[in-house]
């Protein structure tokens, strides 16, 4: 029998905490060459403003998970529909036989993993002392992200900037009750970075959404919004100021327009790029080497993040008998 997940399922099975967890072994075994997973398929849809991506994996070693994900990114979704940006569905797979053993929701799956991912890049790349944190976009992916540093790191405070005002506020109120730390709506964007330890750059925008002449020595930067080659969050500037860290190079440059925008421009080569996460996860290269540096995480997102999180999430669904049993044949 295949186990149907819905969000709800998701939600209740896993925590930050252990979403970090899982997703930082995930880059473990993947620096180690344990994980086969083909660039992701993306079918752009211009008339419709949306994304449509496939994501395989398989991760060996100590995950050893096989999935394959389908997922939508709909910027317009949210004001013209009622819809989220993010909708997906995951099936995974028995990696011995390839029985599908689960289905589930992935739209929220998707934000857990993202968050969880710049976790492992806050823990391994931040500096120790780090208690503040800018936040830009006010969407899911900006929450929980938020949880994730603050799961590796004790934040004392947070102010999040959107162009959504009315969306800032809601996410200021609701993240602080749920943290237990003030978290604020900046009025301006440049205070989500002056006096920010930890930047977190999660939007929809195609332009740069800050200018990287506001960031300071020690500041840390977790990109993750863009995912297209043409489009960037971050300008030139702040990507040269940085020691960059990629999830992936081979993905990063196939679509990270962060980074393939500058280095398209001569202003950085392949040398500015210090490492893979999984290779300073791994101990294979150093990460943050002094408190006065700016780093730079920039994530175009991994199937290895969702094939680890949805195992776990079949494997505890079964322990507590969540979900729904049906039969394919």
């Amino acid at each position: 029998m295949t186990l149907l997940l819905s969000k709800r399922d998701v939600e209740d099975l896993l925590t930050v905490q252990e979403a970090v967890q899982l997703v930082e072994e995930a880059f473990r075994q993947l620096a180690l060459g344990h994980v086969t997973m083909p660039q992701r398929t993306t079918i752009r849809l211009p008339e419709h403003h949306g994304l449509h991506l496939c994501m395989p994996a398989y991760v060996g070693g100590t995950v050893n998970a096989l999935a394959l994900k389908m997922v939508t990114v709909y910027p317009r979704n949210p004001a013209t529909r009622g819809l989220p940006t993010t909708m997906g569905t995951l099936i995974l797979s028995e990696p011995a036989s390839g029985e599908p053993l689960a289905v589930m929701e992935a739209g929220l799956l998707t934000a857990i993993r993202t968050g969880a991912v710049s976790g492992v890049a806050t823990r391994f790349l931040a500096r120790r002392a780090a208690r503040t944190v800018g936040v830009f976009g006010a969407g899911v992916m900006g929450r929980w992200q938020l949880a994730a540093v603050c799961a590796v790191r004790k934040i004392d405070s947070a102010i999040v900037y959107d162009r959504d005002e009315r969306r800032a506020g809601e996410y200021a109120s609701e993240m602080s009750r749920q943290l237990g730390i003030p978290v604020t709506a900046a009025v301006h964007a440049r205070d989500a970075v002056e006096g920010q330890d930890v930047i977190i750059v999660a939007t929809s925008a195609a332009e740069p959404v800050f200018d990287g002449r506001w960031l300071a020595p020690g500041q840390h930067i977790n990109a993750i919004g863009s995912h297209a080659p043409t489009a960037r969050e971050l300008d030139t500037v702040a990507v040269v100021r940085s020691r960059i860290f990629l999830d992936f190079a081979e993905a990063c440059l196939f679509e990270a327009g962060d980074i393939l925008i500058p280095m398209k421009e001569g202003a950085i080569g392949s040398d500015h790029l210090r490492a893979d996460l999984g290779e300073v996860v791994a101990g294979l290269k150093p990460g943050r080497e002094r408190d006065d540096e700016i780093t730079l995480f920039k994530s175009v997102g991994l199937a290895i993040q969702d094939a680890a999180v949805a195992s776990f999430l079949y494997q505890r669904a079964r322990a507590r008998g969540a979900g729904v049993e049906f039969a394919f044949r």
